[in-house]
């Protein structure tokens, strides 16, 4: 819902009534006198011939029915507002109509948005949730079709959605293309479930993303021969390069984990073309702060062109994926933003379908009541359960280490030595090795499956939460065994959330919302997500995001060596591996 008392500049509201001249200016020009028609001045940003004008643009019914060049406008700019090409919406924390209160200040007025996180845990009925609270909220909000629930074989989701029920939601209106294709070695081998649900994106004429982190050469171009049309998983400017030349997009990802934004910005020199920007993971302290817009600052402080900078931010995502979203053209829908200047694009004014929904950092839109939906059964665990014993009477051991890496998905292998006392191994603070495990949500009680983690650089405590990409069990790291069994009974308690524990004290943020969101306000989530994040912090770890990190160590589609609640995978080989180096 909108608020009503809006008093935007340099317009005039309502947009009901019919035109009673043949003179369609002139119609025009009398409706806007009675306040029946919008019209906006300013710099009108024309991405599309790459020129800048004084103009007044006039909406009516929703849509931009005029743009007249004019010898004199305001010196704020006119352009299209922006959109992230690919994003988990259940990362922000945030319900939909939530995250849509934020990210309208920051000028963004559409997502490409892959509800693959809620879908493993709930099922179609996630996906439905999801669209259902979106249709509550102005911002333009595009799902797609969860191409892999579960993501993989290897660990334990809540729900299954197989080629069938693929097809029955990409028949729906509501979505608007095949998400992420994580599952790259069944396109490569022609697995019959994966190639269904492509051949049922391809007959109903809608766009198939990719997930193919490291794939390159020739099993890059099968798998883009495939009908794979983008990849938000490049982490370096051959990998890209090498992607662009299979046909594919590239959308440079910059989220609150995955900062791929320098690795790749000189794309900009070469294939201005073939880019995209996405935030794919947002937490909502991050989003508060802002959104796409900073990665068009950033990209023009670069000196890279502003047109090409805004085609990949507004005009590209609404051309690949056929987004009803407006373009700043006649008979479009009324989607723009106005902005101060076009260096650090301060946005004064975000208008979607000619509706005034954010000025000058406030936000129009309101809070909606929700009524939560989860799929939670674990039970609370004894201090035991997160003992890990050796196979053999030692006092030291070689064990397989994840190695995780400040700012990226992946994470390297390291095998490290560690200390056995009466045949229990410990982690070893010194060498910022610390205990990790996932503990399955779904049944009462299952084995946890449990390793070891560097870079976490935890001193004391433990944290835990039930944001684990991509099947979303608990996932926990921590010094001592018993601060880690209070944190994610903690989490069990409360049915999902993120949750601290210092040694004694113990901090949570309930997720009610299938384990992943909050219900509750977008700025007062933000606030009580920085507070866990900073009690994190205080116990050591220097991690910009130690959360949103700890979230993707149980993901065992991205390399190179992760944990889920079966036990520690190596996705090189596509396989579990023993904790022990034999």
């Amino acid at each position: 819902m909108i608020k009503k008392e809006i008093k935007p500049v340099e317009t005039i509201i309502e947009n009901d009534g019919e035109f009673p001249h043949e003179n369609e200016e002139a119609a025009i020009q009398e409706q806007i006198e009675i306040g029946k028609v919008q019209s906006v001045r300013g710099q009108f940003v024309d991405v599309f011939n790459k020129e800048i004008f004084p103009a007044e643009i006039t909406i009516h019914n929703k849509q931009i029915t005029q743009i007249k060049r004019l010898e004199y406008a305001p010196q704020h700019y006119i352009l299209p507002g922006f959109i992230d090409a690919h994003i988990h919406i259940e990362s922000s924390m945030l319900v939909p109509t939530e995250f849509a209160k934020i990210a309208v200040t920051h000028g963004t007025v559409a997502t490409v948005s892959d509800p693959h996180e809620i879908a493993n845990v709930c099922g179609i009925e996630g996906v439905d949730f999801m669209i259902d609270n979106a249709k509550q909220s102005p911002l333009k909000f595009n799902f797609g079709a969860p191409s892999c629930v579960p993501a993989t074989n290897f660990e334990t989701s809540g729900a299954v959605i197989n080629s069938k029920e693929i097809e029955q939601l990409l028949a729906r209106k509501e979505i608007r293309y095949l998400s992420e294709m994580m599952n790259f070695p069944g396109v490569l081998f022609n697995d019959p479930e994966v190639m269904a649900k492509i051949s049922a994106a391809k007959a109903w004429n809608k766009p198939i993303d990719g997930h193919a982190p490291g794939l390159r050469n020739e099993d890059a171009k099968k798998y883009a021969a495939a009908g794979i049309s983008t990849d938000h998983e490049c982490v370096a400017l051959d990998e890209a390069l090498d992607k662009i030349n299979c046909g594919m997009y590239i959308l440079i990802r910059e989220g609150s984990a995955a900062k791929n934004f320098e690795a790749l910005v000189d794309l900009f020199k070469s294939h201005p073309e073939r880019i995209m920007f996405c935030s794919d993971d947002k937490h909502p302290d991050e989003l508060i702060s802002g959104h796409i817009n900073q990665l068009v600052v950033r990209a023009i402080a670069k000196g890279y062109n502003v047109f090409d900078v805004l085609h990949a931010a507004c005009i590209l995502p609404v051309l690949h994926y056929n987004l009803d979203v407006g373009l700043l053209r006649i008979n479009d829908p009324a989607d723009f933003i106005i902005v101060e200047n076009l260096k650090d694009f301060p946005v004064l004014e975000t208008y979607i379908d000619g509706e005034l929904v954010a000025q000058n950092g406030i936000s129009f839109i309101e809070t909606e009541t929700v009524q939560p939906i989860n799929n939670f059964k674990a039970q609370e665990r004894e201090l035991n359960d997160f003992k890990i014993k050796a196979n053999r009477e030692t006092t030291e051991i070689k064990v397989n280490v994840i190695e995780a890496l400040e700012g990226q998905l992946i994470t390297n292998g390291l095998q490290k030595s560690l200390s056995v006392i009466n045949q229990e191994i410990y982690p070893d603070l010194e060498q910022d090795i610390l205990k990790i495990g996932v503990v399955n949500r779904y049944v009462e009680q299952a084995p946890i499956a449990l390793g070891f983690v560097k870079n976490f650089g935890l001193k004391r405590g433990a944290m835990a939460s039930s944001v684990a990409h991509d099947s979303h069990n608990i996932v926990f790291v921590g010094c001592d065994d018993q601060s880690i069994c209070d944190a994610v009974n903690a989490i069990i308690k409360q049915e999902g959330g993120i949750s601290v524990c210092d040694g004694s004290e113990i901090e949570i943020m309930g997720l009610p919302v299938a384990g992943l969101m909050t219900s509750k306000d977008a700025l007062a989530t933000g606030k009580e997500y920085e507070r866990l994040a900073a009690a994190a912090k205080s116990l050591g770890s220097q991690l910009s995001a130690p959360f949103m990190t700890l979230s993707f160590m149980a993901l065992p589609v991205i390399p190179e060596l992760k944990i889920t609640d079966k036990g520690l995978f190596d996705v090189r080989k596509f396989e579990f591996t023993n904790l022990e180096v034999e």
